[in-house]
């Protein structure tokens, strides 16, 4: 069968989550699981929101005094905006997943953890590409011609595929050094 056959999958296929017509209320009716979701959920809500407040102030404020600081700002710049693009990123690959787990009756405190640090994994990573590309180790871009905007779009995508990424990389390492490297179960 194939998805667009699929009424009993996930959004966009299944609408309704599996749900009968007009059942509103959560399922999670543990006040304590209520209250772990809604904290999970303002904490992605403030780093989102001060993630673009920042980039806009921090924009403004290079376009009107990198002149007058008296030093070259560019590098400075660029790191920061690869930063806040993988912020971003990994923000709302977090809240798109605590959406998904919520929907789906599959949130669980376990997965918090991932949630809360994803954003911040996902910013790491992002400077470390903008790092590599700047010191001509990865050959996707010269660093000349490297803008805020280009290490923001940069930063966006690799923060939003961070996951997908990091095991890539763990694939690629176990090849390269072995598979000593390998989970254990």
């Amino acid at each position: 069968m194939s998805q667009a056959d699929d009424t009993t999958g996930f959004s966009p296929y299944d609408l309704t989550d599996g749900r009968v017509q007009g059942n509103w209320k959560s399922r999670y009716v543990d006040e304590a699981a209520q209250k772990e979701i809604k904290w999970e959920r303002n904490y992605l809500i403030v780093i989102f929101c001060s993630c673009l407040v920042l980039s806009v102030l921090i924009g403004i404020l290079l376009k009107n005094f990198s002149t007058k600081l008296g030093f070259d700002t560019t590098n400075i710049s660029n790191y920061f905006f690869a930063w806040a693009g993988g912020t971003l990123g990994g923000t709302l690959f977090s809240a798109k997943w605590l959406i998904h787990t919520i929907a789906k009756n599959t949130w669980n405190i376990d997965r918090q953890i991932w949630r809360i640090f994803t954003p911040h994994l996902s910013a790491s990573l992002a400077l470390v590409f903008i790092v590599l590309i700047n010191s001509e180790m990865i050959n996707i871009a010269t660093p000349k011609s490297l803008t805020i905007h280009k290490c923001f779009g940069i930063g966006f995508l690799v923060g939003y595929f961070s996951d997908n990424a990091i095991g890539k990389l763990t694939e690629l390492a176990q090849v390269v050094f072995g598979s000593g490297l390998s989970h254990k179960k």
